[in-house]
């Protein structure tokens, strides 16, 4: 692939690349971007179309994205547009193309992670990330982390005994760590998985609930299911689960024991109190693994109730063989509304906190 400068810019300013986008450099320095253009030429034709899409649709995807012109002519693409999105509009091209060279199956959604990436580091190599494969599912879907959090979270659960996943939903805090799981089953590393959840009433009373014990709790591990039968085909799922090698239980039946060769993951966990926090981390024993998720803007617990994730997160911070890992509502992956539900709700609650101050000094 050869990039061809078409058009420069009026005025030619010259500066180093650092962890930042091209973007923040010029206003760092108050040049204005002005517009200019940069051919970009591809020698694999196959390669071209993968990367422009049926009917163009990927190109047409980084237009809307990015706010820049592509013209797809011949075997080259034309990028104009302001300067800074004209240089992460090239790199998007070069860094996909790489994907599809090393035979990486390109969707919209992974257009718009790679925005995202390369807005935040122009630099960033998108292979070092996409490319990272956690685990092959059973539909035969590759499962990759899709931001640069998710990859320090994927690296996190591999190089540590106990890792902590904090932040909003749809961020894969349970999705990764259930596909981390299966990997270290199916390469026997571990002899079996015990999938974790607290049985917390949000709202609603366990006691009106039909059915024994068991059944009262099994809408709470529901999701916990969900994510292992997106891993797996449901016949052979079953049939761990009927084995002991896959539990899904609530978070009261571990107490008393010790769970060795295991990959323990607790979901849910801002709903755990304090003792039961306890209770969970001190069951890991040799050979193990543990990954705990939560999101400690969602708490169910009583108000006179503190959570255990939120102690344990101030308590456990920069004890060798822990680590945290806080994801924030830019590293959600699931439909692109959901980040901007979780920006409208914080929004609010951050107004009526202030409002609440306010009446409290008057």
């Amino acid at each position: 692939m050869i990039i061809m400068l078409v058009s420069k810019i009026r005025k030619t300013t010259f500066f180093t690349r650092s962890e930042t986008t091209l973007a923040q450099a010029l206003d760092n320095r108050g040049v204005k971007s002005e517009n200019h253009s940069l051919k970009v030429v591809f020698e694999d034709n196959t390669l071209l179309q993968l990367l422009a899409g049926e009917r163009n649709a990927h190109l047409k995807t980084i237009e809307r994205q990015l706010g820049v012109q592509l013209h797809l002519r011949g075997n080259q693409i034309t990028v104009s547009g302001a300067g800074a999105d004209v240089e992460i509009g090239q790199r998007l091209l070069h860094e996909l193309s790489g994907l599809l060279k090393r035979g990486y199956p390109l969707y919209e959604s992974d257009i718009l992670f790679a925005l995202q990436i390369l807005r935040d580091n122009i630099n960033r190599r998108l292979e070092e990330i996409f490319l990272d494969q956690v685990f092959i599912a059973s539909n035969k879907k590759t499962i990759s982390p899709k931001s640069v959090k998710q990859k320090e979270y994927i690296e996190a659960i591999r190089g540590y005994d106990i890792v902590f996943g904090i932040g909003p939903a749809g961020t894969g805090k349970t999705y990764l760590a259930m596909a981390t799981a299966v990997a270290a089953l199916s390469k026997e590393l571990v002899r079996r998985i015990v999938l974790v959840r607290p049985a917390v009433e949000a709202g609603e009373k366990l006691g009106f609930l039909p059915g024994d014990l068991a059944e009262k709790v099994n809408p709470y591990l529901r999701p916990l299911y969900d994510a292992l039968h997106d891993m797996m085909d449901f016949e052979r799922a079953n049939n761990l689960i009927l084995k002991g090698v896959i539990e899904v239980a609530p978070l009261a039946f571990m107490r008393g024991r010790t769970l060795n060769d295991s990959f323990v993951i607790l979901d849910e966990a801002q709903n755990t109190t304090t003792e039961q926090m306890k209770m969970f981390l001190t069951r890991l024993g040799l050979g193990s693994k543990a990954v705990v998720t939560g999101d400690i803007t969602q708490i169910d617990l009583p108000e006179n109730k503190p959570s255990g994730l939120v102690e344990a997160i101030e308590l456990l911070q920069g004890v060798t063989g822990i680590r945290m890992v806080h994801f924030t509502k830019r590293d959600v992956v699931r439909h692109k509304l959901v980040q901007d539900i979780i920006e409208a709700y914080e929004k609010s609650e951050k107004a009526k906190s202030s409002t609440a101050r306010d009446a409290e000094r008057s």
